[in-house]
């Protein structure tokens, strides 16, 4: 890891970049297999599938009977952790219901809010080196907690053709609707066109790589919308001398194993917690099995230290982390002045996995510096919010006037009539 000294702000830029390639790097690319499976359907999303994922598939819909033998493939105790996962993530996000918003804004005028589910969604789900079957458990329960009616899981098979065993039981226990073994940019252009077998959505969820994250951006141009450029995962930790370096390398290489364009940032205002850290880095990676990867990473991240806490909020705040870990003894200045951040992980003993897992919040959250405008997924991502006016014969005559004088202002003669004609009526 790349340690930076008091870094001048004018350069914290370029410290702070991502390692990511942008929209145009992969668009030709995106766009070329989105015209093709729009105008082939499944057969361009079979030669995809053959192209990327080095697999002939007979069926790209998962069976029932590839389901149930699923089930038989995932251990006791790994059920019983799911639905404690389960449990928790449910009663979070059933929490944040809200109730129809009804406001008299005038006599004889009612206004009221009501929110209704997204109909058809799509998630998907990646599978490769790290089959992410817990993000079916946070892109479903709120699913159905909206009450969508169709729930549309795409995930890549391997080269034996099949979908990790705990990915198919979860969607199973969750409720999705159809499973399909697609990956990668077609399986984001199937769910926005529909195929013969994909069904076309209205909303699509999930993370994925680069070119998962680049073909959502570009599905918005075909009617279909996104849950957030969701890309590769990063992680940023405030730790002073309070913290304990172990746990917090171990955070850092937590985040560092998910991909090699992954990035990871320790800010602090202790350059001996920062030592610390570094060695505990060093002696941590050695023995994980996904080595090479989180060594990738790690050569993308960066030990920073600045002096004090106000710049490191400013820093940090410039940065915009998807997973933000407050390690300092002062919480309360952190908590309290962080804006752009995913998921804030507090104390020693928070660690970011149980956001991933078990806590119960959810773990899709914005990358790449979206997370100064975007929030994460929650139960209003599967909803939209609609109004409604009702207005009685006294409710016009009390608003008419207004709504007149500013039509005509604007120049907007019919809408003025719209209201006159009714005004008249009742005179």
């Amino acid at each position: 890891m790349k340690k930076i000294y008091n870094p001048d702000r004018n350069s914290w830029s370029e410290i702070l970049k991502r390692p990511t390639q942008t929209v145009e790097d992969i668009e030709d690319v995106v766009l070329q297999i989105f015209d093709e499976i729009k105008k082939e359907g499944d057969q361009a999303v079979d030669r995809y599938t053959q192209k990327f994922d080095q697999v002939k598939l007979d069926d790209i819909l998962v069976s029932s009977k590839e389901i149930d033998d699923a089930k038989e493939l995932v251990s006791q105790e790994l059920k019983d952790a799911i639905q404690l996962a389960k449990s928790n993530i449910t009663a979070f996000h059933a929490a944040q219901k809200t109730n129809k918003i009804l406001v008299n804004t005038n006599i004889g005028v009612e206004c009221w809010q009501e929110k209704r589910p997204i109909q058809k969604v799509g998630l998907y789900i990646p599978g490769g080196t790290a089959p992410l079957f817990s993000t079916i458990l946070m892109l479903t329960i709120p699913a159905n907690l909206a009450g969508c009616e169709e729930i549309v899981l795409c995930s890549p098979p391997n080269k034996e053709g099949k979908i990790h065993p705990a990915i198919l039981y979860t969607a199973d226990l969750c409720g999705v609707t159809k499973i399909c073994k697609v990956g990668g940019i077609q399986a984001i252009a199937g769910m926005t066109f529909g195929t013969e077998t994909i069904p076309q959505v209205y909303k699509i969820f999930g993370p994925g790589n680069q070119f998962v994250t680049v073909a959502k951006q570009l599905a918005t141009k075909f009617g279909v919308a996104i849950d957030m450029p969701a890309g590769p995962s990063e992680l940023l930790v405030m730790a002073d001398d309070t913290a304990k370096a172990s746990f917090v390398a171990s955070d850092l290489l937590s985040q560092a194993e998910h991909g090699k364009d992954s990035q990871v940032i320790l800010v602090s205002i202790s350059k001996e917690m920062i030592n610390k850290v570094e060695e505990e880095i060093i002696k941590q990676v050695k023995v994980l099995p996904r080595k090479e990867i989180a060594e990738g990473a790690i050569a993308n991240s960066k030990l920073i230290y600045v002096e004090s806490d106000k710049e490191a909020i400013d820093l940090i705040n410039e940065y915009g982390p998807e997973h933000f870990i407050v390690c300092v003894e002062d919480e309360d200045f952190y908590i309290d002045r962080i804006l752009n951040a995913g998921s804030i992980f507090i104390g020693n003993y928070t660690p970011e996995s149980a956001g991933d897992y078990a806590s119960g919040t959810n773990h899709t959250l914005p990358t790449n510096g979206y997370a100064k405008q975007y929030s994460g997924v929650n139960l209003d991502s599967f909803m939209k919010s609609m109004t409604f006016q009702k207005i009685s014969k006294k409710g016009i005559q009390t608003i008419g006037n207004a709504i007149e004088l500013m039509a005509e202002a604007e120049g907007l003669h019919a809408h003025k009539n719209a209201v006159t004609l009714r005004l008249e009526s009742l005179k």
